[in-house]
């Protein structure tokens, strides 16, 4: 897995999480490094139940995480029972370490932090102190990839005391890098950052390890950068320079030295270096990279304002991103696009281009959040439209145009008797481009309070248009339904990413209008997760009847699209769904980009009905089970635990007793 260094602030502490794994893989031993996956079936054919059996499995464990990350978690626990029958603790702790790296990349983190607590524990108990500097490690990572920055700064502080007393240079750079990465997500700790890293950078220059050099140095760097410290941003970039010479990561810290100079106004040099940076990428054929390089030239060239040139480059940057589908690439350069057309005025283009970043970015975060849900809200429709209404009222700078003319007319009139028939003409002409002008502002203005309504609440949007803002209501009874795919990470993999999202969009769409025909409110959709809930905005006693009709109609329509998969051969989506009623505030928080949205616990417990739930069934907690009992047919699933709450009854729908009429 190739590591690159940083290119923005705030610090992408990503790559130290990159890195980690990276490490974690090539440690797995020369036995794993030298077989391929033929030689390995035919020596286990031939083993004996002994430890060099369990070596065998625990290789082609780590050979399939190339091939099949199911297969990897299926010889390690081969691997596991065969070590505890034989009582080999080396063999259980390396079989837990690989069954939690096949949790790992599947997203399962909690069962991950699991094994390799057992792999630690193992590893503790035969004194093997290079493999529990190791867990330690990786445990952090986990943590650190939930956001919880305590709990992984702990199990790295623990892994750098144990690679320090162990004189484990190569674990003990990784645990201070990781450290670093903490440390660098906030501005105010990037002195502790910067202490970390140059510690690593030391220890990597004295294993003579290039790559790691030069990766940290350029992290170094845009620390620095952050911290407007110019000159030793730069010294920082050069000694990464130095580290890639002739290596495919040479362009990166050229073109963090090109940044640099663009914070300095040194145009001359950003693009010097910009362009040194292409031309590298250009023999290398790196796509991507040439791609970000002529990025960075036009976001100088606009600095400049010489917009002409900016376009150009980013229309070049454009062909080479769409030419590889790099979906981040597309996104900063539709950003360049709409600002540099919107600069010169040519707000056709600004607007084609923003609403392409908005696509984009719905794209992305479409893909990427196939880990499910873990306490982020994101909402990027209302962005999408926000945009749009920004580069729409940009046009009303016609009416300034029109106070001029009228102040213009004013002082001709003045001239005298003699001018009567020219000022005539002026007035004319300007009632004329004022009728004009009115019926533009007024076609968008429709334009605008529709874009509003597509996104929020039409009581929303006319508490926002009188006051300016809105304020958050408490609804003491509101029924809230999540649903997500349970097999949704299995089937993405064997999809393209436009397929994934053409796929969730059809879903989604039929979603949409089930939930309209029962009167519900979709709140947001989060990768493969739908939410929407009943009796908000506007309050009722019917929406709990009414939410599970939807929830059962989505299910039936799963149910026909299985079947046609069915057919096909292909894997079916199994959707679970949860649904929970009780008190919850709604509203728009801020003052920019609004997002409907609702909070409380009741929202927190229909996502664990959903999350206890099984596909193709709806989940219902006992709060909705009293309140529809006597229209619906349910079946008793016993309890869960909920958060400050309890336990919770959970109830199956079967069928509706008897009609229920729609409201």
């Amino acid at each position: 897995m190739k590591t690159k260094p940083n290119t923005a602030f705030p610090l992408n502490t990503s790559v130290f999480t990159t890195y980690l794994i990276s490490l974690l893989l090539l440690l797995c031993g020369t036995l794993q490094a030298q077989s391929v996956e033929d030689s390995l079936k035919s020596v286990l054919k031939k083993s004996v139940n002994d430890t060099s059996k369990v070596k065998t499995l625990i290789a082609l464990s780590f050979d399939a995480m190339h091939s099949d990350i199911s297969q990897t978690a299926s010889y390690a626990k081969q691997a596991k029972e065969l070590s505890e029958k034989l009582g080999y603790i080396a063999g259980i702790a390396d079989a837990y370490r690989y069954m939690g790296l096949a949790s790992y990349f599947q997203g399962n983190y909690g069962e991950t932090v699991e094994y390799w607590q057992n792999s630690l524990a193992n590893y503790d108990s035969i004194n093997d102190r290079g493999n529990v500097a190791r867990l330690l490690s990786n445990i952090g990572a986990v943590y650190f990839n939930q956001s919880d920055d305590v709990k992984a700064l702990e199990f790295y502080l623990k892994s750098q005391k144990v690679a320090e007393e162990i004189g484990d240079s190569l674990r003990l750079v990784t645990a201070l890098a990781n450290i670093g990465a903490i440390y660098g997500k906030k501005k105010v700790t990037f002195d502790k950052a910067l202490d970390y890293d140059i510690q690593a950078l030391n220890i990597a220059e004295r294993l003579n390890d290039n790559n790691t050099v030069g990766t940290l140095a350029s992290n170094i760097g845009e620390i620095y950068m952050g911290l407007k410290n110019d000159s030793l941003a730069l010294l920082y970039f050069k000694r990464s320079l130095e580290a890639h010479k002739g290596t495919e990561n040479e362009p990166y810290p050229l073109r963090g030295m090109g940044k640099v100079y663009l914070n300095k106004k040194d145009y001359f040099r950003a693009i010097h270096y910009h362009t040194e940076a292409y031309e590298i990428a250009k023999k290398l054929d790196a796509k991507m990279d040439m791609s970000q390089s002529l990025r960075d030239l036009g976001e100088t060239y606009n600095e400049v304002k010489e917009y002409q040139k900016a376009i150009d480059h980013y229309h070049r940057a454009l062909a080479l991103a769409d030419s590889i589908n790099s979906k981040e690439d597309q996104r900063d350069i539709y950003e360049g696009l709409s600002t540099t057309y919107s600069n010169i005025g040519d707000y056709k283009n600004a607007l084609k281009y923003q609403t392409l970043l908005s696509n984009v970015k719905d794209t992305l975060y479409n893909i990427e959040f196939d880990q499910k849900m873990s306490g982020q809200m994101f909402n990027f429709q209302i962005e999408k439209k926000q945009n749009e209404i920004a580069l729409l009222n940009k046009d009303k700078e016609l009416q300034d145009l029109d106070i001029k003319r009228q102040k213009f007319a004013k002082n001709a009139f003045m001239v005298g008797l003699g001018l009567i028939l020219i000022i005539a003409f002026v007035i004319l002409r300007m009632y004329f481009t004022k009728v004009k002008t009115n019926k533009i502002l007024d076609k968008q203005k429709d334009q605008i309070e529709t874009l509003l309504l597509n996104t929020l609440p039409a009581d929303v949007v006319e508490e926002l248009n009188t006051k300016g803002s809105t304020t958050p209501k408490h609804y003491e009874s509101v029924s809230v339904l999540f649903t997500d795919f349970k097999n949704f990470t299995k089937i993405a993999s064997k999809l393209t990413p436009d397929e994934l999202v053409a796929e969730l969009t059809t879903f989604f769409s039929a979603y949409d209008d089930i939930i309209g025909k029962y009167g519900l409110e979709k709140i947001k959709t989060i990768g493969d997760a739908y939410m929407c809930a009943g009796g908000v905005p506007n309050a009722n006693t019917t929406h709990p009847l009414r939410i599970i009709k939807a929830g059962l109609e989505i299910q039936e329509y799963m149910t026909k699209v299985n079947a046609d998969r069915a057919d096909k051969g292909l894997t079916e989506w199994g959707l679970r769904m949860g649904i929970h009623t009780g008190p919850v505030v709604a509203g728009v928080v801020g003052k920019k980009k609004y997002a409907y949205d609702i909070w409380g616990d009741t929202v927190n417990i229909a996502s664990r009905m959903e999350s206890n739930g099984e596909p193709g069934r709806v989940n219902i907690s006992a709060a909705t089970y009293d309140l529809v009992k006597d229209k619906f047919s349910c079946s008793h699933r016993g309890k869960i635990e909920a958060k400050n709450i309890g336990e919770i009854d959970m109830y199956f729908v079967d069928h509706e007793i008897e009609e229920v009429e729609t409201v």
